[in-house]
């Protein structure tokens, strides 16, 4: 796939070229900020860009507002975030508006070579691909009204692998389960969160993420 990395730390993002040159892939750019990120995106059109969340100048969220900003202008190319901690406010912002070729990891998962590649290809191919401790600490709700009291200790398994860009195979060797009960749980998840009548890809994550928005 065709990439853009956008990371102030040199040492990670020279680190990031190397490795996915060597798996083949071809890294149109490596900028150090969010103006230069946008510059290149908008001359090449990259499948996918992996960005850090805090660039300069201010490190605050600059990276963060260039990810929503090309997912507005160019929906075909994928995004990545990357995070140093979990920030929920910035994950909300993310993932609430489209839950297609998006992904959200903590950097510390970077170092874990073969699921770092797999959520890239997960996200080239249209999916999703959120961080499990992402994903674990966005569904935590302790107020009774949390939508997520109505499910059992399996549903909540299931959701959590679902969220992370599963395929219901996946959740099924993931989980040790059969097919068969996957799919009977993820059909009793939809109805407990009033999804059945939403269709597509997206309601499988939004299952997860639509919280963000409550």
């Amino acid at each position: 796939m065709r990439v853009i990395l956008a990371e102030d730390s040199t040492l990670l993002r020279e680190g990031l070229i190397r490795l996915l040159a060597e798996e083949g892939h071809e890294v149109l750019a490596g900028v150090g900020d969010a103006v230069s990120l946008l510059r290149e995106v908008a001359a090449r059109r990259p499948d996918v860009v992996v960005t850090d969340i805090r660039m300069p100048p201010d490190h605050t969220d600059e990276g963060l507002r260039a990810a929503v900003e090309i997912r507005e202008r160019w929906p075909g190319v994928g995004v990545l975030v990357l995070s140093q901690h979990v920030e929920r406010n910035y994950a909300a912002r993310l993932l609430t508006s489209n839950v297609e070729r998006v992904g959200y990891l903590l950097k510390d998962r970077v170092a874990q070579v073969d699921e770092f590649l797999d959520s890239l290809e997960r996200i080239h191919a249209g999916g999703a691909a959120i961080d499990p401790e992402v994903v674990r600490q966005l569904v935590i709700r302790t107020t009774h009204t949390d939508p997520l009291a109505r499910l059992t200790p399996r549903e909540r398994t299931v959701i959590e692998a679902l969220a992370q860009g599963h395929t219901n195979a996946a959740i099924a060797q993931k989980l040790h389960i059969s097919l068969s009960s996957v799919e009977k749980n993820l059909n009793m998840i939809f109805d407990k969160l009033d999804l059945t009548h939403t269709t597509g890809y997206s309601r499988r994550v939004l299952a997860v993420l639509r919280y963000l928005e409550s």
